[in-house]
């Protein structure tokens, strides 16, 4: 018997519209790429999107094309979220931090039918345009007084088209399961891959994000996420802030720590989010100056795994509780977030921590499972480690155009390529990634431990653990160690302090000192770079 309820879509385009009936004064707030602040309320963020679906219909966008960004967090990224995807077409966000091969490679993959692009990248989209044939109209995203003169000569102006086209519109009825986003893997080893989101998925996603056990959004939130609206959709709160009638606060291209601590405090932001490296730099700022934040509750933190003495550093500079969560563009990208049980109301501060090291918790609509060594579902033990395989109504089935099938089983999982165990409470617990993880003398050590390890030491600002090569134990940890401002240590107190911290065999053969390490697109280390860099034998370390 089937139910008797009305069957209504779930689309993006009733995201905006509820936020603009029922929330219509809660703001949208971002820092232009021209310079000032900007703000207006859902209602008339909906008026100038519905503008906007107006002109990209003119210009001939048809659903299931492709609509490309190269931009950064603003009020008219936001609109392109809910314009372009409201009439079907799907929105590609591409990350500007790619090189240039590799922009060129997601656009032609993705076959970009036209791309929107910051002024700042107006130079590089003009440069690039003759490698980018199918793209059939350029939009810069910006206004006529403001076009820099690197402007391709044929590019149309945001605001132009908007001010051109009526805020009457009706969004068409679509399929749930329609595309409504593609993002790329950040292809750190060959090509990048696409994730193609729809609009079931991608609501679906927002609703579990503003639970309590998850990011506990509500209209009393502000919320300010500092992964950028080209990384996995900024962590999908373009959607789940006017879900719930949030506010929104984007921090344009300024990511730097004085930058967002001076947007944080002028729009009293209460939630943020965003990796590590970020709070690294605001911590360091506040440090510098002396200021203080106010307003901050909560500090969503993923990306790549915080070391317990950064999440007690941010914690105590931000003024807010960190709330780690894990996820990837694969699983758009939510997958556990790390709140608190009841049972947890009177551990103390340092049960606290050891529980906040670990990724989080499953939210409702994923399922995980661990695999051991046998190919048998690993016990929630907390103590067996094994390849961390997933499922869910917002978990990819393919890769666009099939690509990298290898990592969807048989049964319907998605192997993640990360190495984690899992407890008895659900937490998610990651070791390490498969393709980082050090094996020395048949046994796995992890590098996410031994980064723990040193950043627990007060000197130390930021650490990767590589394997390189040994003669005898196949692999030797490398610790690669970033100091904090004005501080010092010995490398030898550092491999001494580590060595206090874990088993014997685990301690790193050196611990160097470095200038900086190489940072991915989203902010992660490197360490494929470093471990290419460093592959000589212990005792013969690379220059």
């Amino acid at each position: 018997m089937q139910a008797l309820m009305m069957d209504r879509p779930l689309l993006l385009s009733s995201i905006l519209e509820y936020a603009a009936e029922y929330h219509p004064d809660r703001q949208v707030v971002d820092r232009m790429v021209e310079g000032p602040i900007h703000r207006y309320g859902y209602a008339d963020a909906l008026v100038r999107t519905k503008r906007m679906a107006n002109a990209l219909v003119a210009m001939g966008v048809k659903p299931g094309d492709r609509v490309a960004t190269l931009a950064w967090s603003t009020h008219r990224h936001f609109e392109l979220y809910f314009a372009v995807t409201g009439i079907g077409a799907i929105i590609h966000t591409i990350n500007p931090r790619l090189h240039d091969d590799q922009i060129v490679w997601v656009a032609n993959h993705a076959e970009d039918a036209f791309l929107f692009y910051d002024n700042t990248f107006a130079a590089q989209v003009a440069e690039l345009s003759p490698r980018l044939p199918l793209i059939k109209a350029f939009v810069a995203m910006t206004d006529a007084g403001n076009l820099p003169p690197e402007t391709l000569s044929n590019a149309l102006v945001y605001e132009d088209l908007i001010g051109a086209n009526s805020p009457d519109f009706d969004w068409p009825a679509l399929d749930e399961r329609q595309a409504s986003g593609l993002c790329y893997t950040s292809g750190t080893t060959g090509n990048p891959k696409g994730v193609l989101y729809g609009h079931r998925s991608t609501v679906l996603h927002a609703m579990a994000l503003a639970l309590p056990d998850a990011f506990d959004f509500s209209a009393r939130s502000v919320v300010m996420p500092c992964a950028q609206m080209y990384h996995a959709n900024a962590w999908c709160t373009p959607y789940a802030a006017p879900l719930v009638g949030a506010s929104l606060v984007l921090p344009g291209r300024a990511l730097d720590g004085p930058s967002i601590a001076e947007l944080i405090e002028r729009e009293r932001v209460t939630f943020l989010l965003g990796v590590p490296t970020i709070w690294l730099g605001v911590a360091d700022h506040l440090d510098a100056t002396g200021a203080r934040l106010t307003s901050v509750e909560t500090i969503a933190v993923g990306g790549s795994a915080p070391t317990a003495a950064l999440i007690s550093r941010i914690e105590d500079r931000l003024g807010g509780r960190v709330r780690q969560l894990w996820g990837m563009t694969e699983t758009s990208p939510l997958g556990v977030v790390n709140t608190p049980l009841p049972e947890h109301a009177g551990e103390d501060a340092e049960a606290t921590l050891r529980r906040k090291v670990k990724q989080g918790r499953g939210v409702w609509g994923l399922d995980m499972r661990v695999i051991d060594e046998h190919g048998e579902i690993a016990p929630r033990d907390g103590a067996t480690a094994g390849p961390l395989q997933v499922r869910g109504p917002w978990v990819a089935s393919a890769y666009f155009k099939n690509e990298g099938a290898e990592v969807f089983t048989d049964d319907g999982w998605f192997d993640t390529g990360d190495i984690a165990t899992l407890d008895a409470q659900g937490y998610l617990r990651l070791t390490d990634r498969a393709k980082d993880v050090i094996k020395s003398g048949g046994e796995w050590i992890s590098t996410l431990d031994l980064e723990d390890a040193v950043c627990s030491h007060p000197a130390v600002a930021l650490a990767a653990a590589v394997g390189i090569p040994h003669p005898k134990w196949d692999e030797r940890p490398l610790l690669l160690v970033m100091l904090k401002p004005g501080q010092t240590a010995d490398p030898e107190a550092l491999k001494a302090h580590v060595a206090e911290r874990v088993a014997k065999w685990w301690t790193p053969d050196e611990v160097r000192i470095v200038d900086s390490l190489p940072l991915g697109p989203t902010g992660k280390v490197l360490k494929r770079e470093l471990r290419d860099a460093l592959a000589t034998p212990t005792g013969q370390p690379a220059a």
